[in-house]
């Protein structure tokens, strides 16, 4: 009788010379070190973590956390750094005992657990600013999410994978706030002088990546590189444009073009040599995602690697029901970049010759396009405007304002005029374009008029991008400020001129008003700014 031969799962050695004690770390379970996607998959399944749509990807719920808690974020009150760090509601402090006692409970935590996970990846694409960091978990699926979302080392690499920045990850662990110094049972909590993060009491994966961007957005100003929360892309002549913008605003839309190719969709450095992706993959918004508006991305979320949060599975044929938001809106595909076809490999790019400022205005007044002045940039930047659709739960339509400083406000460190001035130079330095570009509202506010057509975005977009606007006629809007563009191939005239969209002028007027005080108010929390830059704001 023959011997059934049985397949044996291959081991290959991926464990780092340095250990886990380096962390403080001794446990006493099993630890997985660098594991691939097949492997972590496999053992996510195993251990019920979430199931599998079809065509391949790894489903994950993470309810009641279904997106960040930047009130649950802390940074910890010490003397290295503690004179550089813009204290208040998005850097609360936390003192450097309560920190200790937090770590030593999650360690004994993280030592009792009956698996670790293992993940060494690299936090920037420029070895020359990158961090080497090691990320803990006892969750397979939040590590294949983080070596989705960073640069994956060599396999060759691994053996001597030294860190030198720390992620301890314990999404079931609940800290005690009496105990802790925290607000509730979930904290994201810093450490810049020890070069840790703790992570606890939320399994929504997007503080594993946020957390790193806050952590860049402290150490490369230092070494004078700007960080920056917006997507990057390259044209075939080797152009290169930054679009920055606010969740919803169409960054990784527009980013995400097929005729130019993706270096990243969200975190990025410039330095003197260029730009530069924090990461190695990209996480992008699925709620309505259809195959025929943004076919690129829609494709990631059919392929085995890629992880689904928060997205609803038809019971019978595991498909994804991309416009069932019952979980929440803030449904998310994590893959790495590769997965987009046209991508940058090695993940940089030279300066940029045009950045694009993105908003969703609500309010409806704001052009389609309009090109800024240099002291008009640091307005826009520092004020990081987008309009959100106000809760329908009190049946309330009108729009609600957002203002984040620097499209990112929620992973400052510093100040953020500090930012701002080092975007000013860069600008300057290299003689850029600055774009404001609204993907929001026309013939109305929301309740009124319609979202302005993708395709005519696109349109705009394009043109600005291949320089076809750099001479064309424009107009000034009497209560912005801005120059608009009188006409774009591809695109009506009528669309340009917000105000000539409206069926009622003085209605548009009363709204462009009101709209413009919020700038003036909001811009008055930056304290003493250039007068210039000041003055380049709403005038109406």
């Amino acid at each position: 009788m023959a011997t059934e031969i049985k397949p044996q799962r291959t081991s290959v050695a991926r464990e780092s010379s340095i250990g886990l004690s380096r962390q403080g770390l001794a446990p006493r379970g099993q630890v997985h070190w660098n594991l691939i996607a097949p492997e972590l998959f496999k053992d996510a399944a195993r251990r019920d973590e979430g199931e599998f749509a079809d065509m391949g990807p790894f489903v994950a719920i993470t309810a009641p956390h279904t997106g960040r808690s930047p009130d649950d974020k802390f940074v910890v009150k010490e003397p290295s750094s503690e004179k550089d760090v813009d204290w208040g509601k998005i850097n609360r402090p936390i003192s450097p005992e309560k920190y200790q006692l937090l770590l030593g409970d999650i360690s004994d935590y993280l030592n009792d657990s009956i698996e670790l996970f293992v993940e060494d990846l690299y936090c920037g694409a420029d070895p020359a600013y990158r961090l080497s960091v090691r990320y803990v978990s006892p969750n397979a699926w939040h590590m294949a999410f983080a070596r989705n979302m960073f640069i994956r080392p060599e396999r060759t690499d691994l053996p001597t994978f030294d860190p030198n920045f720390t992620v301890l990850h314990a999404p079931e662990f609940q800290a005690d706030p009496s105990r802790h110094g925290t607000r509730t049972g979930t904290f994201i909590v810093l450490n810049l002088a020890e070069r840790t993060i703790l992570i606890g009491g939320t399994r929504y994966a997007g503080e594993l990546k946020k957390s790193m961007f806050t952590v860049m957005n402290y150490l490369l100003p230092k070494q004078d590189v700007l960080p920056m929360h917006c997507s990057a892309n390259v044209g075939k002549g080797g152009d290169t444009v930054l679009f920055f913008g606010l969740s919803g605003t169409g960054k990784t839309t527009l980013s995400t073009d097929p005729d130019r190719a993706l270096i990243g969709d969200d975190e990025h450095g410039w330095s003197a040599e260029g730009i530069f992706n924090f990461e190695g993959g990209c996480y992008a918004k699925v709620i309505n995602l259809s195959p025929e508006t943004e076919p690129d991305i829609y494709r990631t979320t059919q392929m085995f690697g890629t992880v689904l949060e928060n997205v609803v599975l038809d019971p019978a044929t595991k498909k994804v029901k991309f416009a069932d938001q019952s979980i929440t809106e803030n449904t998310r595909a994590s893959y790495p970049l590769h997965y987009i076809r046209n991508y940058v490999e090695g993940g940089r790019g030279g300066h940029p010759r045009n950045v694009v400022f993105l908003t969703a205005d609500a309010f409806g007044v704001l052009p389609p396009i309009a090109k800024l002045t240099p002291e008009q940039a640091m307005y826009y930047f520092l004020s990081g405007y987008t309009a959100k659709v106000a809760g329908t739960e009190r049946g309330v339509k009108e729009p609600q304002p957002t203002f984040s400083a620097c499209f990112g406000a929620a992973f400052l460190v510093w100040h953020p005029t500090k930012y701002a001035k080092m975007l000013g130079k860069l600008l300057n330095g290299h003689r850029v374009n600055v774009w404001l570009i609204n993907t929001g509202w026309s013939g109305g506010a929301y309740g009124t008029g319609r979202r302005i057509k993708l395709a005519y975005t696109r349109a705009i977009a394009r043109a600005a991008l291949a320089g076809e606007l750099d001479e064309v006629k424009t107009e000034t809007d009497p209560v912005f400020g801005l120059a608009i563009p009188t006409e774009i191939k591809g695109v009506p005239n009528k669309v340009l001129n917000p105000r000539a969209t409206w069926p009622d002028a003085a209605a548009y007027d009363a709204q462009a008003r009101k709209l413009a005080g919020m700038f003036r108010e909001n811009f008055e929390k930056f304290g003493s700014v250039d007068s210039a830059i000041k003055n380049a704001g709403p005038k109406g």
